[in-house]
């Protein structure tokens, strides 16, 4: 009698291999979880090309109007001469004022398209969220903005002013035989670098609430130990203000104390985080 494998013309069946079934299933999730993951880039892809069109069109209408968004920003610089002089600033390479015209464009398109790069990451982030965790980061979302423009209001209508009073008065005027005029020659480029640094610098300072509270919710940092920082905190503050703002304590003092006070405001929001997370497990304990 013929074996079975004469009987067939061939090799018998071979039973399924457990670990080629392995293998299938594994490589069937991995292409299970490649397309989700596809989606999220496209979708990513085309939220940063909704951000970089905005900034580019910005970009475009800042350029054009570069030389007033720079006259905006040098009138304390004007109003801060002394005697009613007449206000002038120089620059001394031929590409110089070129180039502080691309950074004042670069500058406006950043700060107005801002919130739109929040609102694209919102979208992007959101629907992973849960609903609570959407409604607690939402009111983020807008305080942000909201936050910095005010610091940076601070910064250009409180103490630029001032810094440049201080700073002006050290010129002095020439009486004829005895001294020698001596008289402020600003530069188109140191200028814009120090005031949009003082507007950054106050507009960031006034997010440390923002920053201290989600990590807060993150369970990071929790009131207590933020209050047993504080001398640390008031020493790092004026250390800081020391390096942002010009040497003089007006200026100095006006974004060490916002700074201060934001913190304790920081405080409280994380201390109140911690209270409506004590509620919420020790009703979830009673429901248990």
């Amino acid at each position: 009698m013929m074996p079975p494998d004469e009987m067939t013309g061939g090799d018998a069946p071979r039973p399924p291999d457990l670990y080629d079934q392995r293998q299938d299933t594994i490589e069937d999730e991995v292409e299970a979880s490649r397309a989700p993951l596809m989606e999220h880039l496209i979708e990513l892809r085309q939220r940063l090309i909704y951000v970089v069109a905005g900034m580019a069109l910005t970009f475009l209408v800042g350029l054009y109007f570069a030389n007033e968004i720079f006259q905006f920003l040098a009138r304390p610089y004007a109003e801060a001469q002394i005697n009613g002089a007449q206000a002038r600033m120089i620059f001394t390479g031929l590409m110089e004022k070129f180039v502080v015209n691309i950074k004042v464009a670069l500058y406006f398109a950043f700060m107005i398209t801002f919130p739109l790069l929040a609102v694209q990451v919102w979208k992007f982030v959101a629907p992973g969220l849960y609903k609570h965790e959407r409604g607690a980061f939402a009111p983020f979302l807008v305080a942000t903005p909201v936050l910095f423009t005010l610091g940076a209001a601070l910064a250009y209508y409180v103490v630029i002013p001032w810094a440049w009073a201080f700073l002006l008065g050290f010129e002095e005027t020439a009486i004829q035989g005895t001294a020698i005029a001596i008289e402020a020659e600003a530069k188109v480029n140191e200028y814009l670098a120090l005031v949009m640094r003082l507007i950054f610098a106050f507009g960031a300072a006034f997010l440390i609430p923002v920053a201290i509270t989600l990590l807060g919710k993150a369970g990071i940092v929790s009131a207590d130990f933020l209050r047993r920082q504080r001398r640390y905190m008031i020493v790092l503050t004026f250390v800081a203000a020391a390096f942002l703002t010009p040497p003089d304590p007006v200026s100095q003092v006006a974004l060490g104390i916002p700074i201060l006070l934001l913190y304790e405001l920081s405080i409280i929001l994380v201390r109140l985080t911690e209270k409506r997370r004590e509620a919420e497990q020790s009703d979830a304990g009673d429901a248990v």
